[in-house]
């Protein structure tokens, strides 16, 4: 779900903007903000603090659909990929961090499992992903291989994902690392806002399809994923 992108002067503004997505003067984004002292802390805690939030507080869950803002998906409390990357950039945008977004899409195989049954088979085969990249400089990635001296190999965690720790990549690229690199069969490149990347693309369903899964698809992939939760 996250990515890097080196910082190049090409205009960091775009991708500190506020959008009806990255909706982060909202009561409750501006409130957590707050309660965690994000902008009072370094860019390194503050980073890596923000990754963490969303990672392990925001529960993995299906919301009612992709093209949700920010604030809602913290007033749920759960998200995925999509929906979860709405969130942080807002919270990286609201603490001052650059940050855009990478869409795609997947074989639906790589969901097999939270989706089963009926919704599985019902389900477009090419599902409709994304990932967050963040514009990060050198000193932080020195603090972060600093406090990861133990990798040597491909590292993906605190917005960074690579395949040499160590030495690493960091112009724009195809040659970072992803949990779901090989289920991608369609690139669709970069955007400044998930508001940009969902005018051009968005999951290809009909509309009995998006009213079935809202209703009922969702849920029943959302007790799935409390199962495995759980067990």
């Amino acid at each position: 779900m996250k990515k890097v992108f080196n910082g190049v002067n090409f205009g960091m503004e775009k991708y500190l903007r506020e959008t009806k997505m990255l909706d982060y003067s909202s009561k409750n984004i501006q409130r957590l903000i707050q309660e965690r002292n994000w902008n009072d802390i370094e860019v390194f805690e503050r980073l890596k603090s923000i990754y963490n939030f969303v990672r392990d507080e925001i529960l993995f869950g299906y919301n009612i659909d992709d093209n949700i803002s920010a604030s809602k998906v913290l007033a749920d409390g759960y998200g995925q990929c999509n929906t979860k990357g709405t969130l942080f950039m807002a919270l990286l945008r609201a603490c001052n961090i650059p940050c855009r977004v990478h869409g795609f899409t997947i074989d639906k195989k790589l969901q097999k499992g939270a989706m089963t049954g009926i919704v599985y088979k019902n389900a477009p085969q090419n599902v409709f992903h994304s990932w967050v990249e963040v514009n990060f400089d050198m000193e932080y990635l020195r603090k972060l291989q600093r406090k990861n001296s133990h990798c040597t190999g491909a590292f993906c965690g605190y917005g960074v994902a690579v395949k040499d720790f160590k030495n690493p990549i960091i112009d724009f690229d195809r040659n970072n690392t992803y949990i779901q690199s090989e289920g991608i069969n369609q690139d669709f490149g970069v955007y400044d806002s998930p508001d940009d990347l969902l005018k051009e693309h968005h999951q290809e369903m009909s509309v009995i399809k998006v009213f079935l899964y809202r209703n009922l698809g969702r849920h029943l992939m959302n007790r799935n994923v409390n199962k495995i939760r759980n067990s």
